[in-house]
């Protein structure tokens, strides 16, 4: 199963807004993500609570697999999203 390391790039970590934008493109894919963290198993990218529960903090390494026709792209996606600081003021403010 293809899988991918990056650092939760949002300071506080996967909580509230940054988790919720986590699980949108999640669930946007069109294969099963799933993400971990060191010690526990991976959990299925696309619940809110599971991704919560992972406890991630900003910095930490995560590790994101998708299996299926698309895991690819899927993977960029989600990389995209984790390595960014989600928790920064949009740029219009």
């Amino acid at each position: 199963m293809p899988s991918r390391d990056v650092v939760v790039g949002s300071r506080i970590g996967l909580h509230g807004r940054p988790a919720a934008t986590v699980v949108r493109v999640a669930a946007a894919q069109p294969v099963l993500v799933r993400i971990g963290v060191a010690g526990r198993p991976p959990v299925d990218a696309s619940s809110i609570i599971a991704v919560l529960s992972l406890g991630a903090k900003g910095g930490d390494t995560v590790t994101v697999e998708a299996d299926g026709e698309g895991a690819q792209a899927a993977l960029d996606a989600m990389v995209e999203v984790l390595a960014t600081d989600l928790d920064a003021e949009p740029a219009d403010a």
